[in-house]
């Protein structure tokens, strides 16, 4: 195993709950109203696979873009401010790069975000790159973001490398795209779950996953 393929939000940063308040106050505000565990429940998806989840597809055509526009200025301004990174982000990035391997960054959120996320871990200089909704026709759980995340890696086959996400739609984006996928829990997801979406370990977080680096590395080399 010569690289990792690491999602963004609820992985390495603590913004899942974040986003689920923004998207319900943008429901609300176009007069929509869905329990915030429903809106949990989607988290991990990007607005295209997100939206058609809550509303019906005359909805989508009437006010889809312009809720969607209102949630992602209404995160920017009032939640990403507030989004900070999970404990030892960097010093494990900074182990897999000591380890001769491999890092790229794959999210279904914006490509402005991500960049906020990677100052704010202070990665910049140990990932090879990043791939965003911006990058792919689909968001997760297709498996478009990390089709193009891999082709980042020089020279990394699918086999390879391996994903470290934190949601089901994760684990089931990186199936369709040939990889092996291990996820953590720091985003709200219980291991029962992400197990039956075909997470091959499950660990709690960033920390987690550095303490028992070498047992991953074992495992999966």
């Amino acid at each position: 195993m010569d690289a990792f393929i690491f999602d963004l939000d609820g992985t390495l940063v603590d913004s899942n709950e974040l986003h689920v308040a923004s998207w319900d106050a943008a429901f609300r505000h176009f007069g929509k109203e869905f329990s915030l565990e429903q809106l949990l429940a989607q988290i991990g998806k990007g607005s295209d696979k997100y939206l058609p989840e809550f509303l019906t597809p005359d909805e989508i055509k009437r006010f889809g873009k312009e809720l969607d526009s209102y949630r992602s200025d209404l995160f920017k301004k009032e939640y990403l401010p507030r989004v900070e990174g999970f404990p030892q982000v960097h010093e494990l990035f900074q182990r897999i790069r000591d380890d001769g391997k491999q890092i790229v960054l794959a999210t279904s959120g914006k490509k402005s975000e991500a960049g906020h996320y990677t100052e704010l871990l202070r990665i910049d200089d140990l990932i090879a790159g990043q791939t965003t909704a911006d990058d792919a026709d689909e968001s997760k759980p297709a498996p478009d973001i990390f089709t193009a995340a891999l082709e980042k890696l020089d020279g990394i086959k699918a086999s390879e490398a391996l994903v470290i996400g934190d949601t089901r739609f994760d684990m089931e984006a990186a199936a369709k795209a040939g990889l092996r996928a291990i996820a953590l829990t720091c985003g709200g997801s219980d291991e029962e779950t992400l197990r039956a979406a075909g997470a091959l370990a499950v660990y709690r977080d960033p920390a987690d996953l550095l303490a028992h680096y070498d047992q991953i590395v074992a495992q999966f080399r």
